[in-house]
């Protein structure tokens, strides 16, 4: 095993746990910054395009996202296990995910614009033209989200930040750009934010090439490992249909609300819907560096999870609680034609709150293998999702799509969460509830974050 491996393995010592803490709190301050830009950017498009024009921007972005987590197979997942297990499978790891990249997206753009095509209503108001210039992105995406991926494994999480924030950056600088310094429309922002996907793909690609020439694996061969590709490809295959389903709840409720009831509702929903993602950065944040974490130790009993886990139920409860008021004053910044979002947040906030709980717990699995449990239990969340978006959507429109989503998130936190128990053998209360002392230590950092001496402490405990 490696030293950063080793390094890496329990958050119970004291110098993981720290570095641990530092690479969350780093990476969660850039979630923050993109969170800013990316709603920075919502607000500019409702100004100046209205509820219509965000709907379709959003649908365009949907769509597009969609296709990427659908067609990934989930080798974002897999590269990470297993370059997170072995390190010198970095360059092999890598030159397979560019080459599959490019071709399953290259296909997946091409048959996102011959639906757009063939059955032009699949995307209500939005002209098959548009569908096409979006489409154009979806390799890139693909390239970017698994190059991304090869310097999480790493633990180069520096570089993981900056890239992904690199690329929100220059979602909010489109905006700008094409909407107030050029007066120009939809079309355009398009554009910009296709050629923007290009350009951060190459960048990435760059930069894994690099970073791989220095490493101890040496330079990216040009063929690709076909052995260790269907390996990658029989462990994605497992934690696919896990996340293609999560992705489908997520997602496509947007979808099916613009299919029924049109662009001007899915706008104001995609703003409540881009404001519940948001809440869930921290723990977003806490399953991303938690997966590799585990994936490069053992976890057999649940600790490191359960202490993840506790942490999230607490802040995620603070947080909730703070949104609750909060999105009342969502229509002051978007326009008087989104004054129902506060009403969709609201409805939203309990099935966000459990949800994020699930989504840290649930790490425990995916670092194990993904025992069959859990893609069936998200296969079975769909199909209930599904019927409720069904049977609620063409009714109560967003409101509607607000509701199926927080009953699917409830369904499957309780799936995990009473598997998670039986497995691990631990109690709810373990799980989700914080120790006195742990309660203690977050209040205690929280005072030291806030205040001016944290350098000269911080100092002082790094010389004693």
């Amino acid at each position: 095993m490696s030293s950063e491996a080793i390094q890496q393995k329990s958050l119970s010592t004291g110098g993981a746990r720290n570095s641990f803490s530092t690479h969350v709190a780093w990476t969660l301050a850039v979630r923050i910054m993109m969170a800013v830009n990316s709603v920075a950017a919502g607000v500019i498009v409702a100004r100046m395009l209205g509820a219509d024009g965000l709907g379709k921007l959003s649908v365009l972005n949907v769509t597009a996202a969609m296709a990427v987590q659908t067609g990934s197979l989930g080798l974002p997942s897999s590269s990470v296990y297993f370059i997170a297990q072995d390190n010198r499978r970095l360059a092999p790891v890598a030159i397979n995910s560019f080459t599959f990249a490019i071709t399953a997206g290259g296909f997946l753009a091409l048959s996102v614009y011959i639906a757009a095509l063939r059955q032009p209503g699949l995307f209500g108001a939005v002209a098959p033209a548009l569908v096409g210039l979006a489409a154009i992105s979806i390799p890139f995406q693909l390239v970017s989200l698994l190059g991304l991926n090869v310097f999480l494994a790493m633990g180069r999480i520096g570089r993981f930040n900056l890239l992904e924030l690199t690329g929100q950056t220059f979602i909010f600088i489109n905006a700008v750009l094409a909407l107030l310094v050029l007066r120009s429309g939809l079309w355009l922002l398009v554009a910009l934010n296709t050629a923007a996907s290009i350009a951060l793909s190459i960048l990435i690609v760059l930069s894994v090439i690099r970073y791989a020439a220095g490493h101890e694996s040496g330079a990216l061969r040009a063929r690709p490992d076909m052995s260790l590709f269907r390996s990658m490809l029989k462990y994605g295959l497992k934690f696919h249909v896990a996340a293609l389903a999560g992705i489908v709840i997520f997602r496509a409720d947007l979808l099916i609300l613009n299919h029924f009831r049109g662009t001007r509702e899915a706008g104001v929903y995609a703003v409540a819907s881009q404001v519940s993602l948001m809440l869930m950065l921290l723990p977003g944040v806490l399953a991303t560096l938690l997966f590799p974490l585990i994936a490069s130790g053992q976890d057999l009993k649940g600790e490191t999870s359960c202490r993840a886990t506790r942490y999230t139920a607490f802040v995620m409860l603070l947080i909730c609680a703070a949104a609750a008021p909060l999105s009342l004053t969502l229509p002051l910044f978007y326009g008087a034609a989104f004054a129902d979002v506060a009403t969709q947040l609201l409805i939203l906030l309990p099935g966000v709150y459990l949800i994020s709980i699930e989504s840290v717990m649930v790490q425990h699995f995916n670092a194990a293998g993904v025992p069959r449990a859990i893609p069936l239990f998200w296969v079975a969340t769909l199909c209930v999702n599904v019927a409720l978006m069904l049977m609620l959507v063409p009714r109560f429109g967003a409101r509607g799509a607000a509701i199926s989503s927080t009953l699917s998130y409830a369904m499957i936190f309780a799936l995990v969460a009473y598997y998670f128990r039986r497995r691990t053998g631990r109690r709810f209360s373990e799980i989700l509830l914080l120790r006195s002392y742990e309660l203690r230590e977050l209040f205690a950092a929280a005072r030291l974050i806030g205040s001016p001496r944290r350098k000269s402490i911080e100092e002082a405990g790094g010389r004693s």
